[in-house]
């Protein structure tokens, strides 16, 4: 105020919240997240069913697929997804629990800044707990070996278990397993295991049971003419990424022809162009074409004449499988494709799967990439098997390439919430409270299992925290049968090291960087554009979820 006059620096409409308030706020909306998920932790928890604005139905437990489905507006909410995003780009698995865990910081952090301690030194306290439970993670940590089946197919059975799979984990953790072993690489002296190496494909119809590991390449693709042969023995391939049709130039041009003599003469010219290309496809060796765009219709049937076994615009990703699988070379001129260019396999065949025909690259000697053709009842059924797949090869890729597990079941967590409570001690100060709230926050994981098993969530807290005050009590964790304590390690219980470093990580440093907030700034949304004139405006955005602040509608 200068002479009683306001001085107006924001635009009109704009939002502002500033100190405790607008904490408090975040705070709120972040939890709201957290809970939205939490149900669906561990092994007894529960589905989601999610409805886009086309009708499209997702039904899944997969806590980054909710996240993502589901359209979050509120800007703190949205911090929590990115969350579970990152936890699924970097180790594909245990994104539910670094949500959780992040709520669950900001919950303890409520409550200390309610007794007037500042977010500067929470946010301190935060990051040398993650910091120490990090190390300590290091040291609970165990040797896996690339080459131990077991421990590899107990550490994929562990991140599909609870989803909608029952007893066909096991079935499906050992083509995970083997997936993986077939496509681990050294490189530079490290171990690599790149689950881009494994293609995913599915075709609803038949059970769960006939998914299956096939040792090449599946094509979701048919052979492009039917006089072409069904299958190939020792196949030579060859990868084209150009269009086996004559080129249209590059300029707008037009051609007149007033001869009828001349346009047959025009027509010979482009059938003899595309017959010069079959052909140098022919001397080359090659009796399987793999094209990456698009193929004329008169050099199919030369094709076919040929008796080539062709195939039309398959996915880049695709090729660059087949190429790693066959050991092709994927060429874009004709003139280098020569027989040192061509791929082998043994066997390249159109079988029909379901009601569609799929083009199988099987019997590819060190294939170093290989398929999954994955089967089940329905589209949602396949496609929820598709991302728990997609979790364990993840999380197999992880414990190879690290080489190091811990127990799971919420062993870990109870053990370091215990050891950062002696830690606590040590550093003194207001650092200590927030020091001491980091442990209580971990106690989140193994009190939600419970909870999710219809357990009473006290008693399985005081069993768990007796038991690991025991010696040789470290793998103790939540047994959601019985809501007794149990050896994690001897259930099989495992996860690879990675996923708990990277969830205590992640959900320390969102967790920091919202407690940092102290004013929201909020900009005057633009209305929508008028009806009318071919765009039609759309309705503002959807109301307030039960339960979750204003301004994050799902």
């Amino acid at each position: 105020m200068m002479g009683g006059q306001p001085i107006i620096i924001l635009k009109e409409g704009t939002e502002r919240e500033k100190g405790k308030g607008a904490v408090f706020n975040n705070i709120a909306a972040a939890r709201a997240v957290a809970d939205a998920v939490k149900s669906t932790l561990g092994p007894k928890g529960m589905d989601k069913m999610l409805v886009d604005s086309l009708g499209d139905v997702t039904i899944t437990n997969d806590g980054v697929t909710i996240l993502k489905e589901i359209e979050i507006e509120h800007p703190t909410a949205k911090m929590l997804v990115e969350v579970a995003k990152t936890q699924d780009d970097e180790v594909g698995d245990g994104t539910t629990s670094a949500v959780v865990l992040a709520g669950e910081l900001l919950k303890q952090a409520e409550s200390l800044i309610e007794q007037e301690v500042h977010p500067t030194i929470i946010v301190n306290g935060y990051r040398m707990a993650a910091t120490e439970a990090v190390r300590r993670l290091r040291s609970l940590a165990f040797d896996v070996k690339r080459t131990d089946k077991e421990t590899l197919r107990s550490i994929a059975r562990t991140a599909m278990s609870g989803r909608s799979v029952g007893e066909n984990a096991d079935f499906l953790s050992g083509i995970a397993v083997d997936a993986v072993q077939a496509i681990v690489e050294e490189v530079a002296g490290e171990i690599r295991a790149d689950v881009d190496n494994v293609l995913v494909q599915k075709k609803h119809g038949g059970n769960q049971k006939d998914t299956a590991l096939i040792d090449g390449i599946v094509l979701d693709k048919e052979r492009v003419h039917p006089r072409m042969p069904m299958f190939i023995r020792e196949a030579k391939i060859a990868l084209i990424n150009r269009a086996l049709e004559v080129k249209k130039t590059e300029v707008n041009e037009e051609i007149r022809i007033r001869d009828p003599a001349k346009l047959q003469q025009f027509l010979d010219e482009e059938e003899k162009t595309l017959k010069t290309m079959v052909a140098k496809i022919q001397e080359s060796g090659a009796n399987v074409v793999l094209g990456q765009k698009g193929i004329d219709d008169i050099a199919q049937h030369y094709l076919a004449k040929a008796g080539i076994y062709a195939v039309r615009r398959v996915k880049e990703s695709d090729m660059k499988k087949l190429a790693k699988a066959t050991g092709a070379r994927i060429v874009t001129n004709l003139d280098d494709l020569t027989p040192k260019e061509l791929g082998k396999a043994d066997l390249v065949e159109e079988r029909k799967v379901g009601t569609d025909d799929m083009t199988f690259v099987t019997g590819c000697k060190k294939a170093r990439a290989v398929s999954i053709l994955i089967r089940g009842g329905t589209e949602h059924v396949v496609d929820e098997v598709e991302r728990i797949l997609h979790d364990a090869l993840r999380v197999v890729a992880a414990a190879i390439e690290d080489g190091k597990a811990i127990s799971g079941g919420g062993s870990a967590e109870i053990e370091l919430s215990i050891a950062l409570k002696d830690y606590a001690a040590t550093v003194g100060g207001r650092e200590q409270l927030a020091i001491e709230a980091f442990a209580g926050a971990l106690d989140v994981i193994p009190r939600t299992l419970g909870e999710n098993a219809g357990l009473d969530p006290i008693d399985v807290l005081i069993k768990l925290r007796a038991e690991h005050q025991k010696k040789g009590g470290k793998a103790m964790g939540v047994n959601v049968l019985t809501g007794e304590p149990l050896d994690m390690i001897k259930a099989n219980v495992i996860e690879p090291l990675r996923v708990k470093v990277q969830e205590i990580d992640s959900a320390a440093e969102v967790a920091a960087m919202i407690l940092r907030i102290d004013d929201v700034i909020a900009s005057k949304k633009s209305p929508p554009p008028p009806p009318g004139g071919g765009e039609h405006g759309h309705g503002g955005g959807m109301g307030g979820m039960g339960g979750m602040p204003p301004g994050m509608g799902m």
